[in-house]
């Protein structure tokens, strides 16, 4: 009974949360006695406190990601009873990335707080373009080798540590069970096969069911960057674009292409295409993104107990790992009480409580708001380990965790999000216009070098 309630709870909140990986839509706030001004950035009067013992935050998503900061709020109470951790909620992600760049602008840090919540896929950047803005935390006491060698890759920068992970972002490869059995297929067949295997089930399955096999969203497409990430490639290299001589990104451009061409894959025309109709509205068998997605899905609840999931297939057909958006947590040059930032963070969210088998900031994330954490240690708890009836009773959660310390690490970029735009273009080009691969992503990559201006 307890593990039926703890699955009933973990799916609400997960459910609630949605989208967590990008910004918010819901109003700013503010928790304790902070206060907002207009476009989200907190006043400088009141990021900032005098007790020794409270420290002060930016973060967005009330759903999502400030239940993980009140749990662990809660979690190194247990060590200093007196902690209090200020929460200014912000509306949205870029909410955030204003203020830090505001701030050095101006010279003046006094106008952030002491730590901020802030994207994996953007903290490069802002480190290179805002040095003075940060404080390294490579002395905390914690054991990075737990939190996912992927994960730290975003934070870890000139070989020192800045930020420690909140949320996730490791893919799964989510199949409607019930769909493949009618196409004559089960959850073991799509586990461990290459993406022409993979290809060829898809036609079986859209044959029987009408379903595609597969979805994304054409604008924003995350497959190119995820499925060359799982054969342990990158879009760059040495910091420079690298698609026409990258040959496993025009093996993966090719794959997509054919996919969609055998209708197995649906490119939906945008965000909403992709979660209302194409998930949402049963129009596929298989869905394919970071962890996130899983309230999306979960929202049909018709759907429930169809659903499972596994790795990713590859080009080789070794089982794939991939791993796509999430944030973590960094300190700022404002914060004059480091040693207590550093203590309390690698406490919660860099797992040492987890390790002495204290912890409650990774269950109670999970539980309240739904956010899948990185820590090893943390996934043996009991919530971790439970079955969810959503997905056939399988431990979810552990399976992801367990995911997260297998994904490849890769050459990251600050124009992360431009390669994908101009790959998800040449895609189109492809697809609607006729024009060959080879000259589709050499216009890409020409595009991406200017943006980049090389």
């Amino acid at each position: 009974m307890k593990r039926r309630l703890l699955s009933l709870m973990l799916v609400g909140a997960m459910a609630a949360s949605m989208v967590a990986c990008g910004s918010s839509s819901s109003d700013t706030a503010a928790t304790g006695d902070a206060a907002t001004t207009e476009d989200g950035a907190a006043a400088a009067a009141d990021v900032q406190s005098d007790d020794e013992n409270t420290l002060t935050v930016y973060a967005w998503d009330e759903n999502f990601n400030i239940p993980a900061l009140k749990a662990a709020e809660k979690d190194y109470q247990d060590v200093n009873p007196d902690f209090h951790l200020e929460i200014i909620t912000q509306s949205q992600s870029s909410d955030v990335e204003n203020a830090v760049t505001l701030a050095a602008e101006a010279g003046d840090y006094s106008t952030l707080p002491d730590i901020v919540l802030f994207q994996d896929h953007y903290i490069q950047q802002y480190v290179t373009n805002y040095p003075d803005a940060w404080q390294d935390v490579d002395d905390a006491d914690c054991d990075w080798s737990g939190l996912g060698a992927e994960k730290l890759s975003y934070s870890t920068i000139d070989g020192k540590h800045y930020g420690f992970p909140v949320d996730a972002g490791t893919a799964i490869f989510a199949y409607r069970t019930d769909l493949l059995e009618q196409a004559g297929y089960t959850i073991d067949d799509v586990t461990g096969i290459t993406w022409d295997e993979f290809d060829k089930i898809g036609v079986d399955v859209y044959n029987a069911t009408g379903k595609y096999l597969l979805c994304m969203d054409g604008d924003g497409n995350d497959l190119f960057y995820m499925m060359l990430q799982a054969e342990g490639a990158s879009q760059f290299k040495n910091g420079e674009p690298y698609f026409t001589e990258n040959q496993q990104l025009v093996d993966v451009f090719n794959v997509i292409v054919k996919l969609a061409q055998d209708n197995v894959l649906y490119l939906a025309n945008d965000w909403s295409d992709y979660t209302d109709q194409a998930i949402q509205g049963d129009m596929v068998a298989g869905v394919y993104n970071g962890n996130w997605i899983i309230p999306t899905i979960e929202q049909v609840a018709d759907n429930a107990g169809k659903w499972e999931i596994t790795t990713a297939p590859t080009l080789t057909g070794a089982e794939g790992y991939a791993s796509n958006g999430g944030s973590s947590l960094y300190i700022t040059a404002n914060c004059s009480k480091t040693d207590l930032a550093k203590d309390f963070l690698a406490y919660t969210f860099g797992g040492r409580s987890a390790e002495d088998g204290q912890s409650t900031t990774y269950d109670e994330a999970l539980t309240n708001g739904g956010v899948i954490g990185t820590c090893a240690a943390a996934a043996e708890s009991d919530v971790y380990q439970q079955g969810v009836a959503y997905f056939n009773d399988q431990p979810i959660y552990a399976t992801i965790v367990e995911y997260t310390q297998h994904v490849p690490t890769v050459e990251q970029s600050d124009y992360h999000y431009s390669a994908r735009t101009q790959l998800a273009t040449a895609l189109q080009s492809v697809l609607t216009d006729g024009v060959d691969v080879d000259t589709a992503l050499a216009n890409a990559e020409q595009q991406l070098r200017f943006d980049m201006g090389l």
